[in-house]
């Protein structure tokens, strides 16, 4: 398998310096700052690109479950909520949540959350996250 890769350059202070973020093969490119991480300010920040990366992991985990299952999906949309708090530790991300949609013709609500959790346990970033952070799921079907 091949290594993925990404960078990061910052300039300047941790209060006024900023910086950009860049995957490796240059699919993603984004600005940060201290402002865009602990306040409101325009950019991203590792918390989203964390929960980016979650979501999209999730998606096609449980594209590939339905898959095993014979169902062949025709949407799964993720949205992951990172929440990044301040611990005894220091700033922790303590839990995601992620939320998920899909188009799986053939299954009921019933199988597809079934589905969704066995995903949630077996996605490699779910794995990765879980030792440190709560990750709950919630899965329903489209309408």
């Amino acid at each position: 398998m091949p290594i993925r890769t990404a960078s990061a350059r910052w300039q300047g202070d941790l209060a006024e310096g900023s910086g950009t973020v860049r995957t490796g093969k240059g699919g993603l490119e984004g600005n940060y700052s201290f402002k865009s991480r602990f306040e409101e300010g325009e950019g991203t920040n590792p918390e989203e690109l964390i929960g980016a990366a979650h979501a999209a992991c999730f998606s096609m985990a449980l594209s590939k479950q339905l898959a095993d299952a014979g169902v062949t999906g025709t949407r799964v949309e993720t949205a992951a909520k990172v929440h990044f708090d301040k611990t005894d530790a220091g700033m922790t991300v303590t839990r995601i949540d992620l939320e998920t949609v899909g188009q799986a013709p053939g299954l009921d609500e019933v199988q597809f959350t079934k589905l969704a959790e066995t995903a949630k346990e077996n996605c490699p970033i779910s794995r990765l996250l879980a030792p440190g952070a709560q990750i709950s799921l919630t899965a329903r079907l489209a309408s």
